[in-house]
């Protein structure tokens, strides 16, 4: 019997060893980057970004801590951004002085991560940098600086491994490209 998610699976776009393989890498290349630094604080935009920042956190040998922000730029049940952004849950952290990596699922039009960038700033933190798994530059509306890339990708429909189908299949092992004729007939 297939499983759920086959029917809206055009094609694997990054199968799990790619994923893993280039998380080790990103988490090796933090590790050094960050060697000489004290306090790291991880913090993950939730929803999507949580997978990716478990398994990015397993690689950083520098010690950090962990905290999590949820902000969006897509309504409710809406598959594109609104470009208006909610910040639903922000850092219990205090992050002046400290050194902070966002780590991010995917970068799309950037209205997110230009607000959240702009949300922390403020807060006077050490240094501030960014780290996605997916970087989608051609949908990209607003300028993003990027410091860690897990994988350049072309403007398809994702999911899987974090990044949700109608908040679905978030526990996919793999990025998916979503078959957009097989889930129109699904709507």
């Amino acid at each position: 019997m297939p499983k759920a998610h086959e029917k809206f699976l055009k094609e694997i776009l990054i199968p799990e060893n790619d994923l893993q393989a280039r998380i080790a890498e990103l988490g090796a290349q933090i590790s050094k980057d960050y060697a000489d630094k004290d306090d790291l604080l991880l913090i993950c935009i939730l929803k999507g970004g949580v997978m990716f920042m478990t398994d990015l956190s397993r690689h950083i040998t520098v010690p950090h801590a962990i905290d999590f922000m949820a902000a969006s730029s897509y309504g409710v049940g809406a598959r594109s951004s609104t470009g208006r952004v909610r910040l639903d849950m922000d850092v219990t952290s205090q992050i002046r002085d400290r050194h902070v990596l966002i780590v991010e699922d995917i970068i799309d039009s950037g209205y997110t991560l230009r607000f959240v960038l702009d949300t922390l700033k403020v807060r006077q933190p050490a240094s501030l940098r960014l780290c996605t798994l997916l970087n989608k530059q051609s949908r990209r509306a607003v300028d993003i600086p990027l410091d860690y890339v897990g994988f350049n990708i072309e403007n398809k429909f994702v999911f899987g491994y974090g990044l949700d189908l109608d908040e679905k299949y978030r526990n996919l092992p793999f990025i998916g490209v979503v078959d957009i004729e097989e889930l129109g007939n699904n709507d």
